[in-house]
């Protein structure tokens, strides 16, 4: 990288730093506990920081992991892989724990937490995805820092994020972030594994993140936490498809946010997208989950991906799975097998099957009626959806 191009990579971090009003932090399980649990000292300092953030004008959420972890340590048992309601019950007595140790380390600095507990289910209802976002614009307004995670007492298997680097993904579109911070257990983001590879390289700036393979350079995960480096890349991709910036830096490093805001070198600053989606494509691509899969032909694949055109019946030439009207499905390439994106069905599954292959003027002589002349309209479809 020449000189001049990392000045200019510099001086946009600097002003999005600088900029940044809305932030969004994750934090996991990894930089949380300890061999004795809950870590104080990481949470204290956690503390520090984001009141200092906060002092200065800006509203943080933060998403934090380690109530599974914590509960463990207290029942003296690390089987966190076991069956989802021991999860479920660990979790329960582990994020008490959490939210005590929040309060009483934020209180120092004469801040207010609030406990705030999600499931995918709360955020794929479009009236309950709005009840959340009013209770957490609430919240910022009264100069509250909302504490997030995933209600693991609750939430069946079907329902789950997958970890917390998804949630605070959705959190962002949530609230209308400009700015995600993912603290973790690495210095950032390499080249390569650096547990595999020794001469693995830190990567200081990702400026295009959706030419980036997250399976080639990632081969592995924390053992506390759930998702790795391969999560924070899918939930950084999904930041930069709605134009917010990421940072990935060490939570272990002491006083790493005080000093990335101060202009020092950390971590890894992954660039938005130049021209962001709509909030409501992120939110159908991401708080539904794929019931189906449709397949398509070289025309189709060419039509969606190089002319944003339409999914028309005339392209697929395989559907799988049973899915309704409306249902969010997955688009693949049927010679390479790629995900092209997400989209909702304008047809459910039986009826695709019939008119799969046949241009939209004959859809009424098979179907009886044309409702649709594509199959998913552009419209409601996501290219290149990070799942």
């Amino acid at each position: 990288m020449d000189r001049q191009k990392l000045e200019e990579y510099r001086e946009y971090k600097r002003q999005t730093l600088e900029r940044a009003k809305k932030i969004v932090i994750k934090v996991g399980s990894a930089v949380l506990t300890g061999a004795n649990g809950l870590d104080p000292r990481v949470i204290n300092r956690l503390a520090d920081e984001i009141s200092l953030l906060h002092d200065k004008g800006r509203d943080v959420l933060l998403v934090s992991s380690g109530a599974v972890a914590a509960g463990c340590k207290v029942m003296r048992s690390c089987k966190v892989k076991e069956c989802l309601s021991y999860k479920q019950a660990v979790s329960a007595i582990g994020q008490s724990r959490l939210m005590h140790a929040y309060d009483q380390a934020f209180a120092l600095y004469d801040k207010v937490t609030a406990q705030v507990l999600l499931t995918k289910d709360d955020l794929k209802s479009r009236e309950r995805f709005l009840n959340a976002r009013n209770t957490l614009l609430q919240l910022l307004s009264w100069k509250v820092i909302p504490i997030i995670n995933e209600n693991d007492t609750v939430v069946v298997q079907e329902l789950k994020f997958g970890d917390n680097d998804a949630l605070a993904a959705l959190v962002l579109n949530l609230v209308e972030a400009d700015l995600f911070i993912n603290l973790t257990s690495a210095d950032g983001v390499y080249n390569a594994n650096p547990l595999l590879n020794k001469e693995a390289k830190l990567m200081p700036y990702i400026t295009d993140i959706s030419k980036l393979d997250p399976e080639e350079i990632c081969q592995g995960k924390t053992t506390q936490g759930s998702g790795g480096m391969y999560s924070k890349l899918l939930a950084a991709r999904r930041a930069a498809q709605i134009g917010v910036p990421t940072l990935i830096i060490s939570g272990k490093s002491r006083f790493a946010l005080e000093r990335v805001f101060s202009g020092e070198e950390l971590g890894t600053f992954i660039f938005p997208e130049e021209k962001s989606i709509s909030r409501r494509k992120f939110w159908l691509a991401y708080n539904l989950d794929p019931t189906g899969e449709v397949l398509v032909d070289k025309g189709a694949t060419r039509a969606i991906v190089h002319q944003g055109k339409s999914l028309l019946p005339a392209g697929i030439v395989d559907v799988r799975g049973e899915f309704g009207k409306g249902a969010l499905v997955k688009v693949i390439d049927a010679g390479s097998g790629k995900s092209l994106g997400v989209g909702l069905s304008n047809y459910k599954s039986s009826e695709l099957k019939q008119i799969m292959g046949k241009k939209s003027s004959e859809i009424e002589q098979v179907l009886g009626q044309c409702v649709y002349s594509e199959a998913i309209h552009r419209d409601n479809f996501l290219l290149g959806a990070a799942l």
